[in-house]
């Protein structure tokens, strides 16, 4: 297999595990203090699970008439004026309210170390529950780039479709940020799994309600956890290196090859002019 080499530096990223309440000021006030021991660490960027500031709808969000838009507006302002304080890149998961009467979409904001919600990531693929009681799905992938890495967005029952996991290999991201409100404990398998056969970093940020199940960490190109929460709130900082020598089969080797299968000639033998392979019943 032919080697690919990387020139950027280790990159330090943040992944936050709290408890999410329906009250905005509760969840942002969190927030901060977690982007603060984050930026205190040396993280360049934050990770937070699914419905973080505005609460997650089923649980605890019954109806979105419970929710102050004006107070959670306030909050995400409060979040990015930090973040350019700190110089620290945050991913938030938040409903995004759209206008009546459309539901809201269940979104991740990425917000920039200059304090500007550079993109948004919305939910594309909701729960049956979901689209059907609460959110409005989107439609798109999202990436960003951040000090050489190339960074993608996903939430939660997303995990189901491996398609949009496929999409995000072929955008070439880094690490697939996938932040969740996990029912089960297959969840973090599946996790694993699409790491090692994508040979991506993946961040997993679940809420503290869902420490029963799984904690959040990050898990490497080979699909291995890394650091993760021992605790029930907090977060991990961890390094990804894209240079690290024990990753140099899955990032310069495994990917670059598994990318070039459909381009490769030597695998388009459908046409091949020969007896003994069209014929399958020979010997």
């Amino acid at each position: 297999m032919e080697s690919t080499t990387h020139t950027s530096n280790p990159f330090q990223i943040a992944i936050a595990q709290m408890s999410i309440t329906g009250d905005a000021r509760i969840n942002g006030n969190k927030v901060r203090q977690l982007m603060h021991e984050a930026a205190a660490g040396g993280a360049r960027l934050i990770q937070f699970p699914e419905g973080t500031l505005s609460g997650y709808a089923k649980s605890p969000i019954q109806s979105w008439a419970e929710v102050d838009w004006d107070i959670l507006r306030e909050e995400l302002e409060a979040v990015m004026r930090l973040a350019a304080e700190l110089k620290l890149w945050v991913v938030l998961g938040s409903a995004h309210p759209l206008t009546a009467p459309h539901w809201p979409h269940n979104s991740l904001y990425i917000i920039s170390d200059e304090g500007q919600i550079i993109n948004r990531y919305d939910k594309r693929i909701c729960s049956a529950t979901e689209v059907n009681r609460f959110y409005t799905p989107g439609y798109e992938p999202v990436v960003f780039d951040v000090d050489g890495f190339r960074f993608g967005c996903i939430i939660c029952v997303e995990i189901n479709f491996p398609q949009l996991f496929i999409e995000y290999d072929q955008l070439g991201v880094d690490c697939l940020l996938l932040s969740a409100y996990p029912e089960d404990e297959i969840f973090y398998i599946k996790a694993r799994a699409y790491a090692a056969i994508h040979n991506y970093w993946l961040g997993l940020s679940v809420p503290s309600e869902r420490v029963h199940l799984m904690q959040s960490g990050l898990i490497s190109p080979y699909g291995m956890p890394l650091k993760h929460m021992t605790t029930r709130e907090g977060l991990v900082i961890d390094t990804m290196d894209k240079n690290a020598p024990e990753l140099d089969i899955p990032l310069c080797k495994a990917r670059p090859w598994r990318s070039s299968i459909d381009t490769n000639n030597k695998y388009k033998t459908r046409h091949l002019n020969d007896p003994r392979s069209t014929n399958r019943t020979c010997l």
